[in-house]
This record gives structure tokens, sequence and C-alpha cells, in this order.
């Protein structure tokens, strides 16, 4: 079972990641009820579900790589286990058979044809490279946990580490239903997760890598295209971005300590609708009631490898 990332008997927390830091710069409430609480919707989360399988698959295939295993053989192998990890034969599911999707594009079909497709383009002649550790294993699906001060830490997970064209970048992979466009890369500047990476790879791996490197795979009905973009970020941003982190840390304890986390509502309809909005804008008498009735217990921890 990983460490708990709260203090000791307390509900302020110690151990953050982009997700949790992400939650309450949205909304104090949202981080209260996703990060203290654990709340989560009952439905299936496609998205999320979709993204699992489609890291795992490029996780294998890139240390089978680099096991010297060849592409058509690692692409076999990575194919056949997602297919298996999509059909469904367990009793916590009402039936045996193979995952379905009420998402227009992202179903079962579309996330091997997205993997294949992929892999056959980018896998044997990609001009990056997966960086090897000096413990001689590949710089792939990296968890990592560094201390910032005043018994503080910043977590997260890493899909690969590379060296393209004498630098060195943090590889992310994204998935969207969305056409991929300069403007589409343009948001991951500012942005939490990304200067994250970057700083805990010059930490942690202690390499200077330069920022992050965005594979982002538009997943249609009759196709998947995968466009490479890039977002830098120099030791100043850093410097800030870092800084700015420790405030808002502050700022959550001090809303954990007085026990209100206040609604920010000009979120309530950004990033696609809070999953909570419906919460938030009931009367407050029967909030608690809507939490307990409609949404399920799944708690999110910083700390869990992978």
């Amino acid at each position: 079972m990983s460490e708990s990332p709260f203090f000791p008997g307390t509900q302020i927390q110690y151990a953050f990641d982009s997700t949790s830091l992400g939650w309450y710069k949205e909304c104090p409430r949202k981080y209260e009820y996703s990060m203290l609480r654990g709340y989560t919707t009952k439905t299936e989360q496609v998205n999320l579900l979709f993204g699992i399988w489609f890291h795992s698959a490029l996780e294998r295939y890139y240390k089978l790589r680099a096991q010297a295993l060849p592409h058509e053989e690692s692409l076999e192998e990575v194919t056949y286990l997602a297919l298996c990890e999509t059909w469904y034969s367990r009793p916590a599911k009402a039936y045996d058979g193979p995952w379905q999707s009420d998402h227009a594009t992202k179903t079962r079909d579309t996330l091997i044809r997205s993997i294949i497709w992929y892999l056959d383009e980018w896998g044997p002649s990609d001009p990056c490279k997966t960086v090897i550790l000096e413990n001689g294993k590949p710089a792939v699906e990296l968890s990592f946990s560094f201390d910032i001060g005043n018994n503080l830490l910043l977590s997260g997970h890493l899909d690969r580490l590379v060296s393209f064209a004498g630098d060195y970048f943090v590889l992310d992979h994204k998935t969207s239903s969305s056409t991929i466009t300069g403007y589409y890369f343009d948001q991951y500047k500012p942005d939490n997760q990304m200067s994250l990476y970057t700083l805990a790879t010059q930490v942690i791996y202690n390499t200077p890598v330069k920022g992050v490197m965005i594979d982002a795979t538009q997943v249609a009905v009759g196709f998947s295209k995968t466009t490479r973009g890039f977002t830098y970020r120099t030791p100043a941003e850093l410097e800030e971005w870092l800084e700015d982190t420790r405030d808002t840390i502050a700022d959550i304890h001090r809303d954990a300590e007085r026990g209100y986390f206040r609604m920010n509502d000009r979120s309530c309809h950004k990033y696609g609708g809070c999953p909570f909005r419906k919460v938030c804008g009931s009367d407050p008498s029967v909030r608690e009631m809507l939490l307990k009735s409609e949404y399920t217990i799944k708690h999110w921890n910083p700390l869990e490898s992978r």
C-alpha cells in the first residue's frame, strides 16, 4: 500500500502532483471534493481508460525495443496485451466480452488502431531515442518524488525521457478527439503539468532537459493521426513556477486548517464542465445528499507508483 500524501492524522497534504495542484488551481472546492474526500463520478471515465491503455501499450513497446526485440515482434506483443486488457472477464463486470464505450470516437477498435498506427509510424524510425538510465533500464514510465523544503514533496510520473537532435526532452503522450493544431500545443505554456515534468527531470535525473515533447494523437472515427509539438521552459520560468507552487500549497494548507474551500464559479463550465457542477449549483442543504447518492469514492494518491 502506498504511503499517505497527508501529514499523519490530518487532511493537510504534503505530497502533491500536477493533478492535485491542478484541482485547487481550477477550484478550491473541486480540490476538496476530489482530493480530500475522494469523490468521483460513478460513470466509467472513457477518456481516462483510453489514455491508460494507450500509455500502457507504448510503455511496453519501448521496454521491449530497449531489450533489442524487433519492431514487428514488439508491436505484436503490445497489441495482443491491449486486446486482452480490454476484454472484460472479471467478476466486477456484469458481462464477459470486449470493452463497450459510449464515446463517439474513443472505442476499443480505435484504441487498437491508434496503438498500431502510432507505433508503425514512430516506432522503428523515430529520430528521438529512449535514454538508458545508470541502472541499465530504459527511461520509460518513471515515478518521481522530490523535496521542495518544509517537508513538502512534488511527485508524478513521466512517460519517457528521450534524446533528440542533441538535446533532452520528456516525451508525453496525449490523445484527443479534436484536430491537433498549433493552438492545441499553445495550451501547454504556461501549464502546471509540463512545468513539473521539466523540473522533476532536471532534479531527479540530473538531465538538462529543455522541456516536453508532446505526441498528440487525434482519434477520429475513420483515422488516428499523431502530431508532435514542443513546450520549452527556461531556468527562470521553472524558478517562478516553483515559487508560485509553494504559494499555492500555502493557500491549500490555510483552507484545510480553517475547514473551508471556496467555490470558483468561473471554472464551473470550463474544462468540459466540472463533474461537481450539479452539486455546487444546488442549495447547500442538499449537497451532501447529492455527493453520497451520485458519486463514488476513489481516493487519489500522488505517491502511488506505477
